[in-house]
């Protein structure tokens, strides 16, 4: 599902962000990506949604090698996976219902469709009550699950989060990842990268730790 193949990443300076990546995720597991702040785990996700390719090696994503999409393909690539970014990225001015219906608007769906997949997701998340508001009157913790319906709004087979608990309390933050444990459980694989130690030592999942670049730990 996920493939990095001796993949390395320099910029310009040079500065070298990833340096021989290699490792592999199923269909269908649960990972957590974790390391400090510059050990390349934005530079990882940004390859996974093709937002960035590898100065050499491979990386692959449902099936895709990354380095062979154009503009012509990255497209519908994307629609194979969902992107939940750290600070949300909602429009402030369109109501939640119209944020997270965004990718299959884009995409030219009916809206009879769009309307029936918006109200079926908000009402599994829990917040059907709160679809005409907009982003400044809800909490955080339920602007992170406006962003993980948008995610999933178009059912991916690959969900990557950034950071999807880094601004919020304790309590919000098990909520978050005990929603996407269940989007997880429904066959979606799912890659999280986060700082919070103690969460990943909870959940008992495999973890892909990062350090100058480099892998130093995957643990199963």
């Amino acid at each position: 599902m996920i493939q990095f193949s001796h993949v390395y990443k320099t910029y310009l300076g040079p500065v070298h962000a990833l340096r021989n990546i290699e490792f592999e995720i199923d269909k269908g597991e649960f990972v957590f990506l974790t390391g400090p702040s510059g050990a390349g785990k934005t530079t990882l996700f940004r390859m996974i949604s093709a937002y960035d390719k590898p100065s050499s090696g491979v990386v692959r994503v449902s099936g895709s090698s990354i380095d062979e999409l154009n503009a012509n393909t990255v497209a519908y690539f994307r629609r194979k996976i969902g992107v939940v970014f750290q600070d949300f990225k909602l429009l402030k001015d369109r109501t939640l219902a119209e944020n997270v219906a965004l990718p299959l608007t884009v995409k030219g769906h009916p809206q009879k469709l769009i309307d029936q997949k918006v109200n079926e997701l908000l009402d599994q998340l829990g917040l059907s009550h709160r679809k005409y508001q907009y982003p400044a009157q809800i909490s955080g913790g339920e602007q992170q699950r406006v962003a993980i319906a948008r995610a999933l709004i178009h059912q991916p087979g690959v969900l990557i989060a950034d950071e999807p608990t880094g601004n919020l309390d304790p309590q919000l933050s098990e909520e978050i990842m005990d929603l996407l444990e269940s989007v997880n459980a429904q066959g979606t694989t799912v890659f999280v990268a986060t700082h919070d130690h103690e969460l990943v030592r909870r959940r008992a999942k495999r973890v892909i730790e990062l350090a100058g670049g480099q892998i130093v730990r995957d643990s199963r």
